[in-house]
């Protein structure tokens, strides 16, 4: 069966710069995410062997998110000035290696994923998203998995694989119910405010035993703990509009993920004159020719 690697860039990129200590060219320039980032790359062409890879990453903010809520993710710290001085050397290294990067202005990377994966997944072809972001494990299915990266603070975790039934014992719900559960935890990370005192212990619960959001504010008056008995059914509105956050859309167009070789003379030289010389040793052998 194919396989296609559905990579979110700018999770994978804080990843790469938080993992490795602030390395830089002898005129200064910061070069840490991009050492962390070709290790990222060339980690998962080996352990996954994937017929297609792409990159996907957010062009300024979303614009259906930004309509429902003025402030989503306006309580994000802004991006580290290293790491955004590397973020176009990242896109043009993965370039180079033959990958496409996708990004579309006003869409979160997020839904490009989603559109990707629905539409290419199939008994044919197993889609892998590469994101420790839990809001894609509502793609996972039987012909969709979730990869997600070792944890900076845990590397020794390695790399874990999330299929149907690992969304499951990882959050306690249904791939399918996760817009539920976030609806009702909330997302700190986009500003999104989930109902007051429902951790994720109470929300898993909740949805495990009355299926969706609906089903609980159905039976609001036999909920447990008691306290929210009144506060359910005031929440309705908040919580409708935290599914529409936390869903993803997965109806834009993706251009078609053509994969082309590797232009080794131009990858090991942008290598070279980012200083990155094992890299570069390392790219000529990969690919010799421009030949995976």
């Amino acid at each position: 069966m194919a396989k296609v690697l559905l990579l979110d860039g700018f999770n994978l990129a804080f990843r790469s710069y938080y993992a490795l200590p602030d390395l830089t060219r002898s005129d200064g320039v910061p070069t840490g995410a991009l050492h962390g980032w070709v290790k990222t790359l060339w980690k998962l062409e080996d352990m996954e062997r994937p017929d297609r890879l792409a990159v996907f990453f957010d062009e300024g903010g979303s614009d259906r998110h930004l309509e429902l809520l003025p402030e989503y993710k306006a309580n994000r710290d802004e991006m580290p000035e290293a790491l955004r001085a590397q973020m176009e050397s990242i896109r043009e290294i993965t370039r180079l290696m033959g990958y496409p990067v996708i990004s579309r202005c006003g869409v979160e990377a997020d839904d490009l994923i989603a559109s990707a994966a629905r539409q290419m997944a199939g008994p044919e072809q197993k889609a892998v998203v590469v994101s420790a972001d839990k809001d894609l494990a509502q793609l996972v299915n039987e012909h969709i998995h979730q990869l997600l990266p070792a944890p900076t603070a845990n590397p020794r975790l390695g790399w874990r694989r999330l299929d149907a039934e690992g969304v499951v014992k990882k959050f306690g719900v249904t791939p399918a119910q996760i817009p539920d559960y976030l609806a009702l935890v909330g997302d700190v990370s986009d500003n999104i405010a989930g109902l007051v005192g429902v951790g994720p212990k109470t929300a898993s619960k909740w949805i495990a035993e009355y299926g969706n959001i609906a089903g609980v504010l159905a039976k609001a008056a036999e909920i447990k703990p008691p306290r929210f008995r009144e506060i359910l059914p005031a929440s309705g509105e908040l919580l409708s509009r935290n599914l529409e956050l936390v869903r993803l859309k997965d109806t834009f167009e993706i251009p078609a993920l053509t994969v082309e070789q590797p232009d080794t003379p131009a990858l090991t030289d942008f290598l070279a004159s980012m200083e990155m010389k094992s890299a570069a040793l390392q790219a000529q052998e990969r690919y010799g020719l421009g030949l995976r």
